[in-house]
């Protein structure tokens, strides 16, 4: 588990005119040691952005981010990302694809084969090892991604609309199956997400992103108790952080 802070990031693109279009603007936030912190905001308001700047994958123009008190600014095996699209190597088995970082890391095959063969069996894919991601489901290519981004041991996961492809009971359900996998290994999480009762069900604070250029709106604490049934969602309480962050997000669309 790592605290990762995030202290006045600000962050603009040119325009193919010239000009200087402003994404972030000053965004403070803090995921501390084993936090789910889910990230919602209006559409276009930057939050895969955020997430890219926080993965090394685009610079910042101003601010810093820190992981357990370190600097960094760049790519590195402590954030584990977990793309929208699952990114899969079609031509590698699932064992394979898991274990793709561990070979980058020349880590020795035993013990790659060894911890690939717990991610397996956290992800639920048991029996599947051999299989290609021609051969699975969307939900069960986007286990193989989680598997793979756990597979480095990484401080904090970043998690970029994971589920925004799938059917809405497969992302259901794969929400559920997210918690307990979260429970088990113990990660800081960083999650995007356009739905906000997904955002309430999964997260202990959901950040709320204004408008671009962005600032940090509101940060609404979940403290609805773990674990979370699917059937929580339909609880008055879980019902009334929706509404509640919906109205702040409604805004911003407004405005």
């Amino acid at each position: 588990m790592a605290t990762l802070e995030v202290e006045g990031l600000c962050k603009s693109y040119r325009t193919p005119n010239g000009q200087d279009m402003p994404v972030l603007k000053d965004v403070s936030f803090t995921a501390a040691d084993g936090e789910f912190v889910a990230i919602v905001g209006p559409s276009g308001c930057g939050k895969t952005t955020f997430l890219r700047v926080l993965d090394g994958l685009a610079g910042a123009d101003g601010g810093s981010i820190a992981l357990d008190g370190r600097p960094i600014a760049g790519p590195g095996p402590d954030r584990g990302f977990v793309f929208q699209s699952d990114s899969l190597l079609p031509w590698r088995t699932v064992a394979d694809n898991i274990g793709f970082g561990l070979e980058l890391q020349r880590r020795d095959r035993a013990t790659a084969r060894r911890m690939v063969s717990d991610l397996v069996r956290l992800v639920g894919l048991e029996g599947f090892e051999r299989y290609y991601p021609h051969q699975l489901s969307g939900g069960m290519r986007q286990r193989v991604n989680l598997a793979r981004a756990l597979a480095i041991d990484p401080g904090v996961l970043l998690m970029d609309e994971p589920f925004a492809a799938l059917d809405a009971q497969t992302r259901e359900l794969m929400q559920a199956e997210l918690l307990r996998i979260w429970a088990e290994a113990h990660k800081t999480v960083v999650f995007i997400t356009h739905q906000i009762d997904e955002a309430v069900y999964l997260a202990d604070r959901v950040v709320v992103f204004s408008a671009r250029p962005s600032v940090v709106k509101a940060t609404i604490t979940v403290d609805i108790p773990r674990p979370r049934p699917l059937s929580a969602k339909r609880q008055p309480a879980m019902l009334s952080r929706v509404d509640e962050i919906w109205r702040l997000i409604e805004e911003e669309v407004r405005r």
